[in-house]
């Protein structure tokens, strides 16, 4: 069953016991995967379900639903500040794989970046792919691009962590053991140069913890990384 190629589909899409497949879905299965009908392929609604699928014309049959496990035992919510270039496509991407939640993407002080609404919907494609690729049952949200402050104050999750570079502070590792199933974590991870003074003092004011992923100083694109690895390895159920 893991071999058969997923899509991701729209709940419209469902009807009764069939799928209405889109052009450029049935352009990917008929042309891309040279599937025929009768070839069965995995949908996906991005909420948690999954269903075997067997090609018909333009459409596909339900033959069954699958039980998914592939999810983390904790929801956690990424809060990025928006790196140069197109850095944030392979943070999207590779956070996905990991096991985010969602991903909220924040205009710092030091964010160079001006995201366009081009953008956003590129960033929630390549979450889609990647939720696809990994085997994900659930598809992340990404957030509409928001001011640092704004973003603070938006979640009331019971742990909130920035991460910092510099100073004495306790190991994110530490932080998140013990974390108990069904918990609901935010992290916070800074622009090129680090978060300012002001921004880590308004986190820490707004209930976030700074924490330090190592004594290296690590690119804006790697942090967020190296935060979902940890948070991964030590909530994986």
């Amino acid at each position: 069953m893991s071999q058969l190629q997923r899509i991701a589909i729209a709940p419209s899409q469902f009807q009764q016991e069939l799928i209405l497949l889109t052009s450029q879905q049935l352009h990917y299965l008929r042309r891309v995967l040279r599937l025929g009908d009768g070839d069965r392929f995995i949908a996906m609604d991005g909420m948690g379900k999954w269903w075997l699928a067997q090609l018909a014309g333009e459409q596909a049959r339900v033959l069954e639903p699958l039980v998914v496990e592939t999810e983390l035992g904790v929801a956690i919510t990424l809060m990025v500040a928006l790196p140069k270039g197109n850095a944030f496509d392979d943070i999207v991407r590779f956070c996905t794989e990991l096991g985010v939640t969602c991903i909220a993407p924040v205009l710092s002080d030091r964010t160079l970046l001006k995201p366009s609404p081009q953008k956003v919907e590129r960033w929630r494609r390549i979450a889609q792919e990647a939720a696809e690729q990994s085997e994900r049952a659930f598809i992340p949200t990404v957030l509409e691009p928001v001011s640092f402050n704004t973003a603070l104050t938006s979640s009331s999750a019971t742990h909130r962590f920035i991460c910092e570079g510099r100073g004495n502070y306790p190991h994110l590792k530490d932080m998140i053991q013990g974390l108990s199933v069904n918990s609901e974590v935010v992290i916070a991870t800074g622009p090129e140069g680090g978060w300012t003074q002001k921004e880590l003092e308004c986190a820490i004011a707004a209930g976030f913890e700074p924490v330090s992923l190592g004594h290296r100083i690590l690119r804006a694109v790697t942090a967020p990384i190296v935060a979902l690895s940890l948070l991964s390895a030590i909530c994986e159920v």
